[in-house]
């Protein structure tokens, strides 16, 4: 296996927003390995001593292995959901994933693919996930607002895009005319004050 083949590229800063703080830049850690779920194993995490987000259809296949297993409980082993991915319908694993997955990502295929919000709100909403989810894949600085708003609290960038304008955008908006994940809206008294 090309190690380098199976790697999606992403911004080597991570943008995290939780819920309760303000935005911040820290070191990528996770690679996101792109592998089928015919592969054997993710990337060697002795030797990089970084941490691996793995497909959902992969973790599917392998999640009862005793070395996976391990490695998830270290924290070294995370999950994506692909845009298509029906977590729905995998609700039982995804619910055992809350004990054990550290980080849960949603892929984007291409910026103009929305899909990814829905998996978001899902997870947050309908799973009370309350861990870190992350956006990946083609992620740009305009998806931010929305997919903070859908509860998203960590973005890897596009590695084309610039993290000193992507912090600002947080900035850009003091109220919310609609719920989120973050907050109930603001109301029409605060908003004529």
């Amino acid at each position: 296996m090309s190690l380098t083949t199976n790697i999606m590229a992403a911004h080597d800063q991570i943008l995290h927003f939780p819920k309760d703080g303000k935005p911040s830049l820290a070191a990528n850690e996770w690679l996101i390995w792109s592998g089928s779920q015919h592969e054997d194993s993710p990337p060697d995490l002795e030797h990089g001593k970084k941490k691996v987000l793995v497909p959902f259809t992969w973790w599917i296949s392998h999640h009862h292995e005793a070395d996976i297993q391990t490695k998830t409980k270290n924290g070294q082993i995370g999950v994506w959901f692909a845009a298509d991915d029906d977590i729905l319908k995998h609700a039982e694993l995804v619910e055992q994933g809350k004990q054990a997955w550290s980080l849960v990502a949603a892929h984007f295929p291409i910026f103009r693919d929305g899909r990814s919000f829905s998996t978001a709100a899902l997870l947050r909403d309908r799973f009370q996930w309350t861990g870190e989810i992350r956006a990946i894949g083609d992620v740009l600085i305009d998806q931010l607002l929305q997919g903070a708003r859908v509860g998203f609290d960590s973005f890897a960038l596009r590695p084309d895009q610039k993290i000193d304008v992507a912090l600002k955008q947080f900035d850009l908006f003091s109220v919310t005319t609609q719920n989120t994940w973050r907050g109930q809206r603001t109301t029409r008294s605060t908003l004529s004050a």
